[in-house]
C-alpha cells in the first residue's frame, strides 16, 4: 500500500513533505482561530476549570499568583488549550487527509467516522477526567498536604493549570485507544489473538503511562491506568469483530491444527 498520485505513480518524498507542510499550516491556522475565539472568555473558562480544586481547598483558601505576569500567561494558556479543543475536528481531518493517499478505496470511507469518533472519544476522556477524577485527586492531594494541621494550602493558578491541562490531555489521549486499535486492526497490524497474548504488557504500559502523565501519587496513576486497561479489553472485542487476521497468527493456528488432529 503506497501513496500514489492521480495517474497511479508513486509520489516522491518531497511531495510528502509538501503535503505535510500544507496540512500542518491548515491545522495551525485552525488552532490560531480557535485561540482567538476563546481568549476573550479565558477568565470564565479558567474559573470553570478551577472549580474542582476550589471545592477541595479548605475554607478561606483560594488560588493565588506568585508573579505579576502569571495571570496574563495563565489566561494565554487557557485560550490555547480551549482553542485546541475547538479546532480538534479540523486537526483530525488534516491528519486523515495526510494518511488517506496511502489507503485503499474501501478504507477511505472511514474518514467522517474517524474524525467524529476521535473527537467524541477525546471529549469523553476529558469529561471523565474532569468530572470524575479531578475532584478525587485534588481532594486527596490537598488533604494529604494539609494533614499536619499547621500547613496552609496556597496553590498557584499557573501551576494548577499546568497540572490540570496535563491530566485532561492524558485522559483524552487514553480514550483514543479504541480508535487507534480499530484502524490497526483494519490494516492487519494487530488482531484480537495478538492483543490477548500481550494483555500483561498492556497492563504494565497502562501504569507506566499513569506514572509519566500524572502527578506522582498512586491515586492519579491508578485513575489513568484503570480506564486504559478497560479500554484495552474493549479494543480486543472491537478488533475481533472488525479487524483482519494477521498472517502469522493464521500460520500458528495451521501449525497447531495437525497436532490436535493427531492427538485425537
Amino acid at each position: 500500500m503506497t501513496d500514489k498520485g492521480a495517474a497511479g505513480e508513486e509520489l516522491p518524498f518531497t511531495a510528502h513533505l509538501e503535503e505535510l507542510r500544507k496540512r500542518l499550516i491548515i491545522a495551525a491556522g485552525a488552532w490560531l482561530v480557535g485561540f482567538l475565539a476563546c481568549y476573550g472568555f479565558a477568565e470564565r473558562i479558567f474559573a470553570y476549570i478551577a472549580a474542582p480544586v476550589k471545592q477541595a481547598l479548605p475554607e478561606g483558601s483560594s488560588l493565588v499568583f506568585i508573579t505579576a505576569t502569571e495571570p496574563f500567561f495563565t489566561y494565554l494558556k487557557v485560550g490555547a488549550v480551549a482553542g485546541l479543543l475547538l479546532a480538534l475536528p479540523v486537526i483530525l481531518w488534516q491528519i486523515w487527509m495526510f494518511v488517506a493517499p496511502g489507503l485503499y478505496a474501501h478504507e477511505k470511507r472511514f474518514a467522517v467516522p474517524f474524525v467524529l469518533a476521535s473527537f467524541l472519544c477525546f471529549l469523553g476522556g476529558t469529561y471523565f477526567g474532569f468530572f470524575h477524577v479531578f475532584p478525587n485527586i485534588f481532594t486527596f492531594l490537598i488533604k494529604f498536604g494539609t494533614g499536619a494541621g499547621d500547613i496552609e494550602a496556597m496553590l498557584s493558578m499557573g501551576a494548577y493549570l499546568s497540572i490540570s491541562t496535563k491530566l485532561l490531555l492524558a485522559f483524552g489521549l487514553v480514550f483514543e485507544l479504541p480508535i487507534v486499535m480499530f484502524f490497526l486492526g483494519r490494516m492487519g497490524v494487530v488482531d484480537s489473538l495478538w492483543m490477548r497474548r500481550n494483555r500483561k504488557y498492556a497492563l504494565l504500559l497502562a501504569f507506566v503511562l499513569g506514572a509519566v502523565l500524572t502527578p506522582p501519587d498512586v491515586v492519579s496513576q491508578t485513575a489513568l491506568a484503570l480506564p486504559f486497561a478497560i479500554l484495552y479489553e474493549l479494543s480486543i472485542w472491537i478488533v475481533r469483530f472488525t479487524g483482519k487476521r494477521r498472517a502469522e497468527d493464521v500460520a500458528d493456528e495451521d501449525e497447531e491444527a495437525p497436532a490436535s488432529d493427531a492427538s485425537a
